[in-house]
């Protein structure tokens, strides 16, 4: 698998895990675990866009 396609891959991983956390984190009343989540679910974000950038400039 390309270095590209990899992180697109584990940044929507992460995305969805982080969503998870943070909506179990809202439920339960846990600021700690939904702060959690957001920070996973951003660096998600931005490990996806590193993907997409790596793919179209061909790394």
């Amino acid at each position: 698998m390309k270095p590209s396609t990899n992180d697109n891959a584990e940044g929507k991983l992460h995305q969805m895990k982080g969503k998870i956390k943070e909506t179990v984190g809202k439920v339960t009343n846990n600021s700690d675990l939904e702060v959690e989540g957001k920070a996973e679910k951003n660096a998600g974000k931005v490990q996806e866009f590193v993907g997409k950038v790596e793919k179209v400039v061909g790394s």
